[in-house]
């Protein structure tokens, strides 16, 4: 099994704010015009350095997603998340064309439970320098249910989850139905804020590209399963068909009435 390290600065990260838990720390996000090393503003998202580089050998980016301190995915217009969509993903894949890093990240945390620290909603782009992406995920983990097909974009629900239990997965033929992927990308993630069998605080967005097309994998986040932390066993749940169904009736059975 091959593993993938990357050096972490403790002292850099002991200096970081955090308001997810502690709602009264003001937000960094908030002040405008106290960021530094702002790369490119467009309406109200902004992409700049991060400001705490706390990984080794790598290049960190935020990308903070509106002015709306309390709001997330779930609360945009669609147009706003599209827009959201076009704006990161161009500056995410302008990283890895620019051949500077071996592998570029493109994630999203979001909850208590996420790994995140900042309430704002915002996503972050990571470049690194020595690890290679082919020991970051496997293709099977996009296998699964297919909930709903639209254009070039595919929604399913993993049957070979990463982490285990329920995983939503959006998958983007090509580069060039950004529209559509920001559309099932928003759908899945109202569901599991939302209307996930279990209430659900927290969340992961990852953002792949492989062979030459985007997946996103749509997380939920609750405390980890010890089999998967001690063992590496993905525990799959017996109720992905009802699961999908429900995706189905929810948001794409009355789409087509």
């Amino acid at each position: 099994m091959e593993y993938n390290y990357l050096g972490f600065d403790i002292n850099i990260g002991k200096s970081k704010p955090e308001n997810i838990v502690h709602r009264e720390v003001a937000c960094p996000f908030c002040d405008v015009k106290s960021l530094k090393n702002i790369i490119e503003i467009k309406n109200d998202m902004i992409l700049l350095e991060n400001k705490y580089q706390v990984l080794q050998e790598a290049y960190q980016l935020l990308i903070i997603e509106g002015s709306e301190c309390n709001a997330d995915i779930p609360d945009y217009t669609l147009e706003h998340m599209q827009e959201l969509m076009h704006f990161s993903i161009n500056h995410w894949l302008n990283i890895i064309n620019s051949k500077k890093y071996k592998t570029v990240l493109f994630f999203k945390n979001h909850g208590p439970l996420s790994g995140g620290t900042m309430r704002h909603p915002h996503m972050q782009i990571v470049g690194i320098k020595n690890l290679e992406f082919k020991n970051m995920c496997d293709k099977r983990q996009f296998e699964g249910i297919k909930i709903a097909e639209k254009n070039n974009v595919i929604m399913n629900l993993s049957t070979k989850p990463r982490v285990g239990f329920t995983e939503i997965n959006v998958i983007m033929k090509g580069l060039n139905d950004i529209d559509t992927l920001a559309e099932f990308v928003q759908i899945g993630v109202d569901y599991i804020m939302n209307h996930f069998s279990v209430n659900c605080s927290s969340y992961n967005l990852f953002f792949y590209l492989i062979e030459g097309n985007i997946h996103v994998k749509i997380m939920p986040r609750f405390a980890t399963s010890p089999l998967f932390i001690g063992y590496n066993i993905e525990l799959v749940p017996n109720n992905l068909q009802e699961i999908a169904k429900h995706i189905k009736q929810l948001y794409f059975d009355k789409k087509n009435d």
